[in-house]
């Protein structure tokens, strides 16, 4: 039976998956933050290639939403962190073969590295079984797997294994040490002399002595007495040792691709799954959106950003979470208010959003209906190049246009506070154009602005806020809501709580 992949279905199978490197947008939308924390701790599995590729049709993400379904079954993913630990000793193993110089001792290691395998392989196919995965990528997977057990090549694997394995553990030999000369000879039932001695030394015990013995340092390298000694038991033993030397190199790539590519796969839902339940102390949701390429009437409601509440992990700092919603014709949210309010935390939200939703994955949020984007673009404040000779505006203008040209009606597009370097009237003006067409190409798109005029400009745009405390405008509530601009900045509140205004500097200049 054929299987292929746990990660992507018949329609989206990526064979230059490793080559795929972070979009142009990650740093913006600081996914890259995000993906870094996922991912920490599985460097072996080389998971970021995963986290690159936006999935193209609803029906790849929903093999990913029901594999992740499964892996509410607590069994099940106990069941898959269990084979992946079986098979990173399986690899340490194998690595720590290819490090040994002595060949005995390499080809005693690679058969543990197989004996580990095997044990694996067959653990994994009744694990399966008995959790009775629902998703066509597990089922189908279960299949192969059990097939592959029951297969005449692993089952003559595991034989072979164990036959070579019995006939080592029932090698038995002795050393005869007379000086520094040591003779390597068969076991004849010779008497133990070891317990013997023991025995006539017991007479003469009193009470409990000073314990005097050290641990000697320990390396799995065998020393070069050692290695004689080995090398005379196989002398003596000829046939078993021919029998490792041949199974050693016969067998040199017994693990089967499939079950390796599904090792590594596996890793990205585990990962993810992982990563999500850090945050149940902070009392945060995550769900898996419904996710459509149809309609542009989205919501999301507790959606919040994942990148900083990673940093809350460690910060033990509250989470604000917002809402949003857009219902037909509505494509664009403008997002005004007061300066550090939230409104980039929320325009990066709404971006995180979508992308995480591309790539088949839960969002954080408690419910969501988001679109399915061809391409996903975001114009941010640049800071000034001096290497660069074309001014800060012009560079913002060279961007957006590259994005408009590439831009469709499927695409999102994420602008933050864009032509903040001009002046108010000019903003105003390229703020508009920007808006008319971003109106006609009919695509989704938060904006960022201080312009409040550009919230109103019909029945396309909604206009959002970042609010503050009723009591004290100085504090801000970072929760983004719908409601028309009101085209207040509140930066003397901030000036008078920072002793920045006239007053608190002349204070402060006097003092």
């Amino acid at each position: 039976m054929s299987f292929r992949s746990i990660l992507f279905d018949e329609m989206e199978i990526d064979a230059d998956i490793d080559a795929r490197r972070p979009p142009d947008f990650f740093g913006d939308l600081h996914l890259e933050q995000i993906v870094d924390s996922i991912t920490a701790g599985r460097d072996e599995y080389n998971l970021k290639p995963f986290f690159y590729v936006p999935l193209g049709t609803i029906s790849s993400i929903h093999y990913r939403h029901d594999i992740l379904r499964d892996f509410e079954n607590q069994a099940l993913l106990v069941h898959i962190q269990s084979f992946a630990q079986r098979l990173r000793s399986m690899r340490d193993a194998l690595a720590q073969s290819e490090k040994l110089f002595y060949k005995c001792q390499k080809q005693s290691w690679f058969l543990s590295a197989v004996v580990i395998y095997c044990t694996a392989v067959k653990s994994l196919t009744r694990d399966l079984k008995i959790a009775g995965p629902r998703s066509r990528g597990l089922s189908e997977f279960c299949k192969y797997v059990s097939s592959y057990a029951d297969s005449r090549e692993f089952g003559s694997l595991v034989a072979e294994t164990e036959k070579l394995k019995t006939a080592l553990s029932k090698i038995r030999y002795c050393l005869h040490i007379a000086g520094a000369r040591i003779t390597v000879g068969r076991y004849e039932s010779q008497p133990d002399y070891g317990a013997e001695v023991l025995r006539t030394f017991e007479k003469f015990k009193q009470a409990e002595a000073k314990d005097y013995h050290f641990d000697f340092p320990s390396s799995v390298e065998i020393n070069h007495v050692e290695a004689a000694i080995l090398d005379r038991v196989a002398f003596l033993f000829p046939e078993t040792f021919t029998t490792l030397a041949e199974y050693s190199f016969r067998h040199r790539n017994f693990v089967d691709r499939t079950i390796k590519t599904f090792d590594r796969e596996v890793q990205f839902y585990v990962a993810y799954v992982e990563h999500m339940e850090l945050y149940r102390k902070l009392e945060l949701h995550f769900c898996l959106p419904t996710v459509t390429d149809q309609s542009k009437e989205i919501c999301g409601r507790q959606g919040f950003d994942l990148a900083l509440a990673s940093n809350s992990l460690s910060t033990k700092s509250s989470v604000i979470t917002n809402d949003f919603y857009l219902k037909n014709p509505e494509r664009i949210l403008v997002v005004s208010g007061p300066n550090q309010g939230g409104k980039t935390t929320f325009a990066r939200t709404f971006g995180q959003l979508h992308y995480l939703a591309s790539i088949g994955c839960p969002i954080p949020g408690k419910e969501a209906k988001l679109f399915l984007f061809d391409n996903l673009f975001t114009h941010f404040e640049r800071e000034e190049n001096l290497n660069n000779l074309s001014g800060k505006l012009e560079d913002d203008l060279i961007r957006i246009h590259k994005i408009l040209e590439r831009a469709t009606s499927k695409s999102v597009l994420i602008m933050n506070e864009s032509f903040a370097s001009t002046t108010l009237t000019d903003a105003l003006f390229l703020g508009k154009k920007i808006m008319e067409q971003i109106i006609e190409l009919d695509m989704l798109c938060v904006s960022v602005t201080f312009l409040d005029e550009l919230a109103s400009l019909g029945a396309t745009t909604v206009s959002m806020v970042s609010t503050v405390r009723p009591d004290d405008s100085a504090q801000r509530t970072f929760k983004i809501v719908r409601k028309p601009a009101d085209g207040l900045a509140y930066a003397m509140a901030l000036a008078e709580k920072y002793q920045l205004s006239y007053e608190g500097v002349k204070r402060r200049v006097l003092r």
